[in-house]
């Protein structure tokens, strides 16, 4: 028990403190969203402000930059869900358009390729491709949680998954397993998110 204790105690030692610091941050700012608890935005602004730092330094670019969007985003949706009407405890969840749908498939092909080809090219960035689809997935699952709109979390349930992999490559041991824990918290967001939606459709 003793070497057990002293092995992960050295294993915590050894973590980088920017990196903690974005794993409890980013754990906290999605399970409140998943609560619909709108103080996950400011959690979510010190997450992303300190995944700048850490994805530059992994070269992992386009997640880098998917960070600056991610501040203006968080902004947005802090902003957003203030405003609920007078009459409503949180603004209401609604559902993915077929317009939606169509436009997102479309943004998330050509943005992978155009950014995959870009970094492929240009700098020295690890999965150019594979960054750049789940930056482009990322990007409009954002939109979405923004919005309230319901399906937000099918996408970050997808896009998690494949996270889990790069980050474990990249040898990015807590992101990967922050990253394991947004999966499973993304389910249940879903899972609650619909049970809300249903509850708003009964009240209508």
């Amino acid at each position: 028990m003793p070497m057990l204790t002293n092995a992960f105690t050295d294993w915590v030692r050894a973590q980088n403190p920017l990196e903690v610091t974005g794993v409890i941050t980013g754990i906290l700012c999605v399970y409140l969203a998943a609560k619909n608890i709108i103080w996950n935005w400011p959690f979510a602004i010190v997450s992303v402000c300190t995944y700048i730092f850490i994805f530059f330094k992994a070269k992992l670019y386009a997640d880098m930059g998917l960070q600056f969007y991610f501040l203006a985003m968080n902004s947005y949706g802090w902003y957003y869900w203030s405003r609920r009407p007078k009459s409503a405890e949180k603004v209401p969840v609604v559902r993915i358009t077929q317009k939606e749908i169509i436009l997102s498939i479309i943004g998330v092909i050509l943005f992978t390729a155009i950014l995959g080809f870009v970094l492929k090219q240009k700098t020295d960035a690890a999965f150019p491709f594979v960054d750049s689809f789940c930056t482009a997935c990322s990007l409009i699952a954002q939109v979405f949680l923004a919005r309230k709109v319901l399906e937000n979390w099918l996408i970050w349930v997808f896009v998690d998954v494949i996270y889990v992999v790069v980050y474990t490559a990249k040898h990015l041991h807590l992101t990967a397993g922050m990253y394991a824990l947004y999966l499973i918290i993304a389910a249940l967001g879903y899972r609650d998110w619909k049970r809300d939606y249903q509850l708003q459709r009964r009240c209508m």
